[in-house]
């Protein structure tokens, strides 16, 4: 692998005019397809395989239109003095406003009045207007939004309080300042590591050319294959972070080469022969991790993982063939004046000098045992709040609570009972019954004798009379244990109806599919983190013909993605440090966080071994000693490791401030995840317990190095083979590019 990328990094490099054109078309093409795609709509919430999803189906076989999937809204009123609003004046008022919308006209398609659709509260002081639409949240234009806000406006003119719950009006998630000024550290960071502003440039292009044909690809895409608002967004945090660490990683393998005397062509062919091979491997772990998601069966969570990892891909493409075409622009300026000062007095090379990661890699082999003990302990104590982690789905009473949708859901809340705002569908199929009128009756009989109920709405059949649904309302809250619970009632009664009337009972609805969501990626996260772990260890055991080191690395990795969970209970769920990450409103960490972390920080974790150790088994294999081996690895991959965890860091945090509750969620997470991974687990850890294996951290049985292939991620071969070439050729250098082809 590493003679052939050699090959393409050389090969790019000499031919860098027709590799720019490429990719600037590709990036102008997958513009074009982004300004002429209509607009994304939300994504589908199917989840196949859960009863909820088995209940919606059914309903849309036997209620034809009943689930058109268009945006809703409420509008909730109140009068400002307490009184009452069925009063004839009040009762004007509110009809006044809800006539004003003009039901039936643009993109609305209906809205109810309250008086006659049983929308008023016992006591009339809280009545509530239920709005359908044409068209899905993210298709409403601003016009139809601004007629629904000009309704609460116009409310509050006619003495009424007025609060709009729904998803009419969710916010579309937007980038913000955060993100950029996540994006100005990460540039101040690779100055400070390169000295050199055209060298810290480098990265930040091909990152920001690499997320703009990938998003612009997933917006072009995003209506035709249903990926949503929340992919785009991910795909561009991911992007952005792994694009500039790849980029970097190249880079500064470029420079090193220079600096060891190499000519400027051959320099770039080395740095992707080595660094772009660690890139490669790095990148396909990212990649595999995320694709993998796909095994949980949830498409809006494949979806988001594959867009994701096409973005990974191009970040990889990039650095191999992007990256060394511009470094042939930039030559021998990626280093600093005084570096280029320094190695034109040193004959063109730069002499190889102890630095910080020398010093702490011999720090931590003085204090192995104790480090290791500090490291593990700590994260350990991180990892505790995932204990009494509580995963679900969000609902208005996550809204903030200063928002119009959060005071919509709390009046109603008040005035209706704590479950009304999220009721369960229950739905009977008596087609295979011999008196489906009285399959539903015996339902509706056993529904009525269970707890937790504060109202069983009457079945409503369907045109055949062969199909009914049941609308119960809990006496608890949606996320509520209680909620849940009663869920799980409902379903054991299903055999029995089932043996007694032939009928068959079903049980969905926004929270019932809540529910089914959470426990099913519940149920899947730990098989998942069982596969991304033995995957890594084959990767790595792979990648550095070690049984130990793999090992070393899953362990290390699951320590990681632990502890960032612990850290994401802790402030999320249980509120601490809230006001300082801004958090408004604390509650259960939504379903497809943990399991979309640990996709992520699998593959980011794999990076810093592959580029860290990577280095040491290069040494390794020319026989330095174990020790010597940590030092030299830490001494070529410290200052860039950090360089990249700082930027990711960097890049993830800028997106804590996201309106969306996931993108914050992930944006925390990650940062964290990557703090964690990168300076305690592969800059403390790591060393210390390779200083504590010894020469055994590299053992392999015999049998197995005969029977894996041989990747040379770190360019044993490459460099036998150039050094082969350099005795046998005044000037290796000048060989044509069809013989680079053919090698």
């Amino acid at each position: 692998m590493a003679t052939f990328l050699f090959r393409l990094g050389r090969l790019a490099h000499r031919r860098r005019h027709f590799v720019l054109l490429i990719w600037i078309a590709l990036l102008a093409l997958a513009g074009f397809g982004a300004s002429a795609a209509p607009p994304a709509a939300s994504s589908s919430s199917s989840v196949p395989g859960t009863e909820a999803q088995r209940a919606f189906d059914l309903l849309d076989e036997r209620f034809p239109g009943s689930t058109s999937g268009g945006a809703t809204a409420r509008i909730v009123f109140r009068a400002e003095d307490g009184g009452r609003l069925t009063a004839p004046d009040a009762k004007s008022r509110v009809g006044a406003v809800v006539a004003a919308l003009r039901p039936g006209s643009g993109q609305l398609e209906s809205a109810s009045d309250p008086f006659t659709a049983g929308g008023v509260s016992k006591d009339g002081t809280v009545a509530y207007s239920s709005l359908t639409y044409k068209v899905t949240s993210a298709e409403l234009t601003d016009a139809t939004r601004d007629a629904l806000k000009e309704s609460a406006v116009r409310a509050e003119r006619a003495g009424l309080v007025a609060e709009i719950g729904g998803d009419a009006l969710a916010a579309q998630p937007e980038t913000g300042p955060s993100e950029i000024i996540g994006v100005l550290v990460a540039a101040m960071v690779l100055v400070i590591t390169f000295g050199s502003l055209l060298a810290a440039g480098l990265p930040l292009l091909t990152a920001i050319i690499g997320v703009g044909i990938g998003v612009s690809t997933i917006t072009a895409l995003a209506h035709a294959l249903d990926l949503g608002t929340t992919t785009s967004t991910l795909a561009m945090m991911l992007g952005l972070a792994v694009g500039i660490d790849y980029a970097l990683f190249v880079v500064s393998r470029y420079r090193a080469e220079l600096a060891a005397g190499h000519a400027r062509d051959e320099a770039a062919g080395r740095a992707v022969g080595t660094a772009g091979a660690a890139v490669v491997f790095a990148g396909l772990t990212v990649i595999i991790a995320l694709a993998g998601l796909a095994v949980v069966n949830i498409p809006m969570l494949t979806k988001m993982g594959i867009a994701a990892a096409g973005t990974v891909a191009v970040a990889v493409l990039i650095a191999l063939t992007l990256i060394p075409a511009l470094l042939g622009y930039a030559g021998k300026r990626v280093h600093g004046r005084r570096a280029r000062r320094a190695m034109a007095q040193q004959d063109g090379t730069l002499p190889v000098k102890d630095n910080a990661g020398t010093r702490w890699a011999r720090f931590v082999l003085r204090h192995r045992v104790a480090l290791l003990l500090a490291g593990v302990l700590g994260l350990g104590v991180v990892a505790l709040p995932v204990a009494s982690l509580k995963v679900g789905m969000p609902d208005g009473s996550w809204q903030p609570p200063h928002t119009t949708q959060r005071k919509a859901y709390d009046l109603l809340s008040d005035a209706f009972g704590p479950g009304f705002n999220g009721p369960l569908v229950t739905v009977v199929d008596a087609r295979a019954a011999q008196d489906p009128k009285a399959a539903v009756a015996d339902v509706e009989r056993r529904i009525g004798k269970l707890d937790g109920i504060a109202r069983v709405n009457p079945a409503r059949f369907n045109k055949a009379g062969d199909t009914a649904t049941i609308i119960v309302v809990p006496s608890s809250k949606p996320s509520s244990t209680a909620t849940e619970d009663l869920v799980h009632a409902l379903r054991d009664e299903s055999g029995a109806v089932r043996s007694d009337t032939g009928a068959r009972l079903l049980v969905t609805g926004a929270t019932a599919m809540n529910i089914d969501v959470s426990q099913k990626l519940s149920a899947a996260l730990p098989p998942y983190l069982a596969l991304v772990g033995g995957l890594a260890f084959l990767l790595l055991m792979l990648v550095f013909r070690s049984v130990l080191v793999p090992l070393k690395a899953a362990l290390g990795f699951l320590l990681s993605v632990v502890a960032a969970l612990g850290a994401v209970v802790a402030v999320y769920q249980w509120g601490w440090l809230s006001a300082l990450f801004g958090v408004e409103q604390t509650g259960p960490i939504m379903s497809m966080m943990p399991i979309f972390l640990v996709a992520v920080v699998f593959g980011l974790a794999m990076d810093y071994e592959v580029f860290l150790v990577t280095r040491m088994r290069e040494v390794h294999v020319h026989g330095a000693s174990p020790e010597e081996t940590i030092v030299a690895g830490f001494r070529h991959g410290t200052r860039v490791v950090t360089a990249a965890a700082v930027i990711m860091m960097a890049v993830f945090a800028g997106f804590i401030g996201s309106s969306e509750q996931m993108v914050k969620m992930i944006g925390f997470g990650l940062a964290t995840a990557v703090l964690f991974d990168a300076f305690v687990v592969r800059m403390t850890i790591v060393p210390a317990v390779l200083g504590l294996l010894g020469a055994r951290a590299w053992w392999l049985p015999g049998w197995l190095d005969r029977l894996l292939p041989n990747v040379d991620v770190e360019g044993e071969s490459l460099h036998r083979r150039l050094a082969a070439r350099a005795d046998t050729t005044a000037d290796p250098d000048q060989d044509s590019d069809k013989e680079l082809i053919r090698g």
